[in-house]
């Protein structure tokens, strides 16, 4: 009885032999191809290579192209990667020799670098070098940049600014810093830079944002050379979303508004506009502040101590004094006739609802009234007022739409 179960244990210890004899013939097989050059550990390959910046300090001008170049005729550059210290790549082209390397794009001011050298010499052995350099730049030249409005939520209608520290006129430097200036939404939707003057832009698309969108914006010029020893400065991100698209479109003919959410008519408000010698401009306004009570004075706009009074509920549309507010006083001329000195006038209680149901941002038009048009950029957003065409041709970029990307031109590029 107990043979069998000894047998059962020999042959069981015997099969494991012969499974374990061939895994070790093949473990034996891997080390003997040690003696090939590409397993061996790389030496070090400082004697090998020669480097553009300054050795000694391990600084680089940014201004000049950086270059690695192989010593001697019995080794060559296999591989070269340049990284900043966020992990991106700087692009660059090795010849076909191998006997140098050169980076493709300017490098960015006052940076750190890793660039990281594998070389070959004349036998195949690999050869590695490591070089972490900082790259030179004057720290009280740097072009700072400013996003607008403040993070939050808007309506469709309210563009993005870009303030800048110092004027800008040179139409290179301009395409440089458009360039790093990025827009992103969620839906993704077209839209341009437009130089407003010479230290502000602004960024829209062609018909509104999108309702509920995410717009993010973002600057890549920090340590970018501009132009005349100025460099791209660090700039804050932006996040800021969009609600529901609400338009009041403003009749001064019928003397009617009609608010739409989502193109759907929502409420119809009678209403006053500016008499003769104070109409209201006509076109598109954006909301740019909410103030529940206001003082306005006669003496404002010109008229002495015609009145003073304090009006409630007002949505500011122009910098110079438009509002849509309640107007108690003129209810009699509401849906009927225009008194009022350029505002948007309504009842009490229509003006409440209307205050509590928009946000900045929300578009306002204004159609049939004997007034000016509302001017584009210097009483408020009156940027889709704008054709798009005309707007384009703002962007310093408009003579390049038609040819390379413009993000061809970035410095550095995220590793992909």
């Amino acid at each position: 009885m107990s043979h069998t179960p000894r047998s059962s244990r020999t042959r069981a210890v015997f099969t494991c032999a012969l499974l374990v004899a061939p895994l070790i013939v093949g473990l034996s097989g891997c080390g003997g191809s040690s003696s090939d050059p590409l397993s061996a550990k790389p030496y070090d390959a400082a004697d090998q290579i020669s480097f553009s910046g300054d050795d000694d300090g391990h600084k680089a001008d940014p201004d000049k192209p950086l270059e690695v170049t192989a010593k001697g005729d019995d080794s060559r550059i296999t591989d070269v990667t340049a990284t900043d210290a966020a992990g991106r790549y700087v692009r660059g082209e090795l010849t076909p020799d191998g006997s140098r390397w050169r980076s493709t794009v300017p490098l960015a001011a006052g940076a750190h670098y890793t660039l990281k050298v594998s070389t070959e010499d004349s036998g195949g052995a690999p050869g590695r070098r490591t070089i972490d350099f900082t790259t030179t730049g004057s720290a009280h030249k740097r072009l700072k940049v400013t996003f607008g409005p403040k993070a939050g939520e808007y309506g469709v209608g309210q563009p993005i600014t870009a303030k800048l520290s110092a004027p800008v006129k040179d139409p290179s430097a301009r395409a440089v810093i458009e360039r790093a200036l990025k827009v992103d939404s969620q839906p993704a939707v077209e839209g341009v830079w437009h130089w407003v003057d010479n230290r502000n832009l602004h960024y829209r698309p062609q018909d509104y944002w999108p309702a509920h969108a995410t717009i993010k914006v973002h600057s890549n010029l920090n340590g970018i050379r501009i132009g005349g020893g100025l460099y791209g400065g660090a700039a804050k991100s932006l996040r800021l979303t969009t609600g529901d698209r609400l338009e009041a479109l403003t009749d001064s003919g019928t003397h009617q508004m009609t608010v739409r959410r989502n193109g759907v008519p929502i409420r119809t408000i009678p209403i006053t506009t500016g008499m003769p010698g104070f109409d209201t401009r006509n076109g598109i306004k954006v909301i740019l502040a909410k103030e529940s009570s206001v003082r306005m004075t006669g003496a404002s706009i010109g008229l002495g101590n015609s009145y003073d009074l304090m009006v409630y509920w007002a949505a500011r549309v122009t910098w110079s004094g438009e509002y849509v507010h309640a107007a108690p006083w003129s209810t009699g001329a509401q849906g009927v006739a225009n008194v009022s000195h350029g505002c948007t006038g309504m009842s009490t209680a229509n003006a409440e609802w209307f205050f509590d149901t928009v946000r900045l941002g929300d578009i306002v038009r204004v159609v049939n009234s004997n007034g000016d048009d509302m001017t584009t950029f210097d009483n408020g957003y009156g940027d889709w007022n704008m054709a798009w065409g005309n707007w384009r041709q703002g962007s310093a970029l408009a003579s390049q739409r038609d040819g390379a990307d413009p993000a061809d031109s970035a410095r550095l590029r995220p590793q992909v």
